[in-house]
Parts: C-alpha cells; structure tokens; sequence
C-alpha cells in the first residue's frame, strides 16, 4: 500500500482500478504508478489472478474480486477496501496523466463538491475531449456530457462554460466517501447507469458534481450494451430510484416523453423489448421504496442544513453606516445659541435666571 510522506496515517487519496483483464490493468497501472500524488494508497480489485510479475506488492494493495464481477461489483469492493476520504476509480485500459489527481482534489476544498469529473481525452488525439462526466435527465436518461464543438480542446475548453455534470463516469471519477452509502454502487441500474443512479443522491443531499479542467485521463474501452430488454428495465429502474430527488410531476411528465424517446430510438426490432423491460421494472416498483426513503431523508437535511444557515444570517447584526456623535453635554445654567430667522446670525446668548 503506497502511503507517501504521511507517517503511515489515513491517505488523503484512494485509487481503487477495478478490472478482468490483467492487459488493460496494467496499462492503467504503470499511468497510475508514474504519476501518482503523495499521500495516496493504490487498491487494484481484479476478478483473475494476478501473479504480479513486478513485484509491486509493496506499493500497490490486490483484493480479489469474485469471478464473474461486473465493474460495480468490482468498484464496490475497491471502495470498500480503501482508507482515503476521496476515493478515485480509475477502471483498467483507462490512463492517468501528469498532475490529474492533485487538480482534482483541490475541488473538494469546497464542502458541497460530492464529485468531481476528470475530462476524458481520446487515446488517439490526447487533445481532443470526448466526455466531462454524464448527466441525468428529470425522465430517467444518462448522457454522456460533451463539450460544445468549439470546446471541444483541451487549450479551449473552460468549466464556467462547460455543462454542469450530474456525477462523473463510473470507470474514471472522484468521489468524496463520506457521500457514498455503505452498501456503495447500486447493481440494479447496471455498469453503464450506476454513476447516474449515485447523482440522484448527490443532488438530494444538496451537494454537487463538478468537471475539473485539469484533470485529464485517457478514455479506455467502452463496456458492451446489454440487450434492448435489459436496457429498457435498467432506465426504469434509475428513473423510479430517482424520483424522489425530483419535483415529481415535472419528473413524469418527462418520463413520458423519455419512453417514446426511446421507443423510437430502438424501434422497430428493439422497442418491444425496451418496453417489456419497462414493464418489469414497473412490476419491481416496490424495491425502490427503500431508495425513495433514503432520498428523502437527505433531502430533509438539506432543507434543515439550509434553514440552520438562513437562520443564522438573520441573526447577524450588520451596521452599514457610520452614525454621528452625541453632542457634549450642556452645564446647567448656560444658553444654548439660535440663529435668527432670516439672516442666519445667532441670536445673543441670554443666561437663564
């Protein structure tokens, strides 16, 4: 375990790479070793053994992950292993590059960043940016966020003109762990929509996602679709699991238009499916209310996080203006001047009997 310059103490950072190839892992490994920050421990999580021809035990912790894993599985038990307060996957066939960690971690200065999304550049052209971390819509859909064309590079793109992320991409993001649940990534929305099934917490609990400009990391493989059926009961399942971080009837109302959306977009050979998907889904409805109660929750410490803060601002006692001197106290027996009407002399003093 690799713990650099801090005694030995809990590591600022966890790097956690999930795989099941030992290629692609150790591409993304030797990125990691070479450009890693101080004070961070190096978890690998991998579903085949591993003889570690390197002998790197020293630096890096392995901890096997069951055969057959899915990427959550694996992210799952990474998370679970690690000691950092930031935890940062990095899925193998993935890059790291000069400087990516300490840009990031300098967001979560701010107590409200949850997230925060690395901007991934193509393997073929490292200046070109083909994501800056995914967004979820009010019906149920995760995006893959994209630059406008014109910032599409990485001397032009900037964060303030950006599209604000919902959370990062599960297979290169970093998340603070004090946000994550115990139980960590829900297997109920799949690989592909679990980052945006963690959104619905982050956006609950009042905190936010953000994209890092510079923090750079090296697209890997892009994971297989599941089939139309599978794809249709794992969109149900994030829109139902999200619901509650939403105002509901903007929410279905969008849902609607995201069902025919996607109908179209797999019609004709895939919408059946998609839908019958959907409808299982609908069906499973009750495994989400433990989820909904969760949201909710969250939502109400806000909102109590939030009224604590008003409150106090109205308790502040601001003085914006200076205000005058009292005047000097008058002896007993003096006059007081007044000044004539008219031709603004004074009037003679008169002492008082």
């Amino acid at each position: 375990m690799a713990m650099a310059s801090n005694g030995g103490g809990r590591p600022r950072l966890s790097i956690v790479i999930p795989g099941t190839d030992v290629a692609a892992f150790e591409d993304t490994l030797v990125s990691v070793l070479e450009n890693r920050p101080a004070e961070c421990e190096i978890v690998a999580t991998l579903t085949v053994p591993y003889g570690d021809p390197w002998n790197i035990r020293d630096e890096v912790r392995f901890v096997p992950a069951p055969t057959g894993a899915t990427l959550v599985d694996c992210v799952n038990v990474g998370v679970a292993s690690s000691a950092g307060a930031i935890v940062h996957v990095l899925a193998a066939g993935w890059r790291a590059t000069e400087g990516w960690a300490e840009a990031a971690l300098a967001r979560f200065e701010d107590p409200r960043v949850a997230a925060v999304a690395p901007l991934s550049v193509a393997a073929e052209d490292q200046t070109r940016i083909v994501a800056a971390g995914i967004h979820r819509t009010r019906g149920g859909r995760s995006i893959t966020v994209v630059p406008r064309w014109n910032h599409r590079r990485v001397n032009t793109f900037t964060s303030d003109r950006a599209r604000t992320p919902s959370a990062p991409m599960l297979e290169a993001g970093f998340w603070r762990v004090a946000m994550l649940p115990r139980s960590g990534f829900t297997k109920a929305c799949g690989d592909r929509l679990a980052a945006a099934d963690m959104s619905a917490r982050i956006a609950a609990a009042g905190d936010r996602a953000v994209v890092e400009a510079g923090s750079h990391v090296v697209e890997g493989p892009s994971g297989r679709r599941a089939s139309s059926y599978r794809e249709g009961l794992r969109a149900e399942r994030l829109f139902w699991r999200s619901l509650a971080s939403e105002s509901a009837l903007p929410a279905l109302l969008a849902h609607v238009a995201e069902v025919v959306r996607h109908a179209v977009a797999t019609a004709p050979l895939g919408a059946l499916p998609m839908l019958m998907g959907r409808l299982t889904a609908l069906v499973q409805f009750g495994s989400c209310l433990g989820r909904a109660r969760e949201l909710l929750t969250l939502r109400r410490e806000a909102a109590a996080r939030r009224q604590d803060v008003a409150d106090l601002a109205g308790r502040t006692l601001r003085i914006d203006e200076g205000h005058g001197l009292p005047t000097r106290p008058r002896l007993v027996g003096t006059a007081v001047p007044q000044t004539l009407p008219q031709t603004g002399r004074q009037a003679p003093l008169r002492r008082s009997a």
